[in-house]
């Protein structure tokens, strides 16, 4: 069994949870989902310019798991950027 999921902080709700490439319906592309956690490490390191330290202790969480949050999301973005995918933020 798996151990539990700890409790984390997130402090952000996305004005809108989807964004694709203009000009093409949606019924044709392609998704890349972005959880909220991932969404919150972006948030905090990429726009607030917070060190993985400072938002792991926002978040609740550990550096490390910061980092995998914040390379995971970083992915996805670029995957979503690239190939030309929509992407949707979990609420």
């Amino acid at each position: 069994m798996p151990r539990p999921r700890k409790f984390r902080r997130i402090m952000f709700n996305p004005k809108s949870n989807y964004f694709k490439p203009r000009g093409i319906p949606m019924r044709l592309l392609e998704e890349v989902v972005l959880e909220k956690d991932e969404m919150e490490a972006v948030r905090l390191c990429d726009l607030m310019g917070m060190d993985m330290l400072k938002a792991a202790e926002k978040i609740n969480l550990s550096k490390s798991t910061v980092h995998r949050l914040l390379s995971a999301a970083h992915c996805k973005i670029a995957d979503a950027l690239v190939k030309g995918k929509a992407l949707r933020i979990e609420k």
